[in-house]
């Protein structure tokens, strides 16, 4: 792990504009500097570079970043292998942790396997290339495949010998030790103690890393002795440095393909990845034949979002593959399905047509899953109410693992309208499918946390609970009536990606909790308090830490509360959270870190690993958004920090009054339908929840010019 020292000092070296020059043609353009964008195909410069503010962005496809992310971004690195990457350029020694003694053979151990693994492919690259049996054996059933010699040699296809022994022997002579051709899975022992080799008189596929290690093997019998073969593909066992559920084939090559084109294909196998490549299709990738997994997954969604799964035409193939398409929906993908003709899959479709015609049929033929999912179970059904009824339960899973609130709204009417039937029976469905999962959900988290709180030491833990009769305490929010109604908790992870959300282009939120909210959720960033709420979150990044008064906790002694902790105490008091996901996100790390020694809010939010986080803390940051504007002519302008035992109170009174005012509104609105005094019950409601609204804004507008804390 690197220490916060060597980060500090990586980010200060790394300069923009030099890291950015090593990938990009960089031209000065006033104080900063423009060059094409490297994420896209971009013709005209779209790519700004500002040395000054060390970031850079690129205003077509929204990409950039600091040096680090930059780096993050354009060699598909993790956060700390780009620290590495620049701590390198920069000849900055990395201090880490030192390793025990069985974690330096560990690594070692894995290194090693590493190193074997990469001889064995060159091995049977050469194989292929310069023996008779590779030649006449291996080459002849790639060529037979269609494959070409380029594509050949970009995936590293090899061909291992008829011989038993063939591999064990040359990398014993090489001096390559047998313990690790054991691991790696390139031998294994007969019950005599010969070693042998796993994939003799295959041809074979290489499986590399994301960072494009050789990890493991595939290996394919050959056509003419498939007789009594029962197994047409052998593949490297687990081990160490491999795990199929964690790696998917042509990753390593489609990456860049996937991050240019904002979308994944999804196949089955070797062949059908290599294939698409030949036909100019680099955005592919492959499970290898394995049940997808949420890890895979996640890897593709560190590059896209949008992802279209090809299959052969075959329905049952379809209904086989829906936990896996569930998956896809659970974790935030838009999904598409593409169907090939019957009897054809990805390879053999290829084989039949030009690059032209591939290329053509899979932009013309993707269709929405849950459309044809429909369709299909429809026709399987043709009246019967049995397999109707197994098909809307169907229906009603998938719809339900949709973390979107929006997305699953429409899919939700468009479906209702497919099955003709009411869509509040549908809605009424999915949300007692979703409170099943969510009390799940609920139920491992709890256990988790008791788990991990039971590890904890009960001492040092009454510093940071505040005596509530303390603080001053804001004015009271009932529950919501005829108002805004609180957001369901739809299940998305707290670290799903959210978009950029600079000051000018805040999403709505996407993460939703079941704390009550008067927020609404659709539209919002246009609304006055989310504004407010921009301004909290500015004052949370800049001032964090700081100390804003002093509290009793439960054993009577005074503790010093920051401006986070006092934020976070503020909006619990009324059981409301920050509308973004982002905002929220922010709160809880500054809470989970402020009483770690030498802690800077402004500064761990700016070097964040999180681009988005960085990116709106370095906007915040600035003096561009400036937080109050007291000033006179003739007197000198406080600052905002040393004001903070003014301005926090008073950025929190006008956040809750901006809400009220716009649950006002809300109800305004109500008033205005024409045929609202016919419904005498319902219009007392809302008046008296009117009145109720209008003492709290009368509470807080008094509140937002007396309260000072002291």
């Amino acid at each position: 792990m690197i220490d916060r020292a060597t980060v500090d000092r990586i980010m200060d070296a790394a300069q923009i504009v030099d890291v950015v020059s090593d990938f990009v043609t960089l031209r000065k353009a006033g104080v900063n500097y423009k060059g094409l964008c490297p994420f896209h195909d971009d013709r005209t410069p779209s790519f700004v570079v500002s040395p000054s503010k060390g970031l850079c962005k690129c205003f077509a496809c929204g990409k950039g970043g600091n040096a680090v992310h930059f780096i993050m971004e354009h060699e598909q690195l993790s956060y700390p292998d780009a620290l590495r990457y620049l701590a390198r350029k920069y000849n900055i020694e990395i201090k880490e942790r030192e390793l025990t003694e069985e974690e330096k053979q560990a690594q070692d151990e894995r290194e090693s396997m590493f190193v074997v693994n990469e001889w064995a492919c060159q091995f049977f690259q050469d194989q292929l290339y310069n023996t008779v049996d590779g030649r006449a054996i291996g080459m002849t059933y790639f060529r037979s495949r269609g494959f070409r010699d380029d594509i050949i040699k970009k995936f590293q296809l090899g061909y291992s010998p008829s011989q038993r022994d063939a591999c064990a022997r040359e990398a014993k002579a090489k001096g390559y030790k047998e313990e690790f051709l054991l691991s790696t899975g390139l031998c294994y022992k007969r019950d005599n103690g010969q070693l042998q080799d796993r994939f003799f008189g295959r041809v074979i596929f290489p499986v590399h890393t994301l960072s494009g290690k050789v990890v493991a093997f595939g290996g394919r019998v050959l056509d003419a002795a498939t007789k009594g073969v029962n197994v047409k593909y052998q593949n490297s066992p687990e081990s160490a440095i491999y795990s199929k559920k964690k790696e998917l084939y042509g990753l390593f090559l489609a990456k860049q393909a996937i991050v240019r084109h904002d979308l994944c294909f999804l196949v089955e196998g070797y062949t059908d990845v290599i294939s698409m490549h030949q036909m100019g299709v680099e955005n592919v990738v492959s499970s290898s034949g394995t049940a997808l997994t949420t890890e895979q997954i996640r890897m593709i969604h560190r590059f896209t979002e949008n992802i279209a799964v090809l299959y052969e035409g075959d329905p049952a193939g379809i209904k086989a593959s829906e936990r896996g398409i569930d998956m896809l929906l659970a974790e935030g993908m838009n999904v598409k399905l593409l169907l090939l003709p019957d009897g054809d899959d990805p390879d053999s479709f290829a084989r039949k047509h030009n690059a032209t015609e591939y290329q053509a049929y899979l932009n013309g033929h993707q269709v929405d899953f849950i459309k044809y999912k429909t369709d299909l179970l429809l026709h399987e059904a043709q009246g019967d109410p049995i397999k109707l009824s197994r098909l809307i339960s169907s229906i009603v899973h998938t719809i339900s693992v949709i973390p979107d609130e929006i997305t699953r709204s429409v899919y939700t009417r468009e479906t209702a309208t497919m099955l003709n039937m009411e869509e509040r029976m549908l809605v009424a469905a999915i949300s007692k499918e979703m409170a099943q999962a969510k009390e799940e959900k609920q139920k491992q988290r709890e256990n988790e946390r008791n788990r991990k709180n039971a590890q904890l030491p009960s001492s040092g833990q009454a510093h940071s609970s505040l005596d509530q009769d303390s603080l001053p305490p804001p004015a009271p929010f009932p529950p919501s009536e005829e108002g805004i109604p609180p957001i369901p908790d739809d299940g998305t992870p707290a670290d799903t990606p959210v978009p950029n959300t600079s000051p000018g282009n805040n999403p709505a939120m996407t993460e939703n909790v079941s704390t009550l909210s008067y927020i609404p959720g659709k539209g919002a960033e246009a609304m006055l308090f989310y504004r407010k709420e921009l301004l909290l979150v500015q004052v949370l990044i800049r001032y964090g830490e700081k100390i804003i008064c002093y509290a009793e906790n439960e054993q009577g002694e005074e503790v010093p509360v920051s401006v986070a902790e006092f934020i976070d105490y503020a909006l619990q008091e009324d059981g409301l959270l920050f509308h973004n996901a982002l905002h929220k996100r922010i709160l809880q790390e500054a809470i989970d870190h402020i009483h770690e020694k030498g802690f800077s809010s402004e500064r761990y939010f700016l070097n964040h690993p999180d681009n988005h986080i960085s990116m709106l803390a370095f906007e915040l940051s600035g003096d561009k958004y400036q937080l109050s504007k007291y000033h006179s002519k003739h007197q000198k302008i406080a600052s905002d920090e040393e004001r903070l035992t003014e301005l926090v109170p008073h950025l929190i009174s006008d956040f809750k009054l901006a809400i009220v005012d716009e649950e006002l509104k809300q109800i305004l609105l109500k008033l205005r339908q024409p045929d609202i005094l016919s419904r005498k019950e319902e219009y007392m409601e809302i008046m008296k929840h009117y009145k109720e609204m209008k003492d709290i804004e009368r509470t807080l507008a008094r509140e937002r010019g007396d309260r000072v804390i002291t």
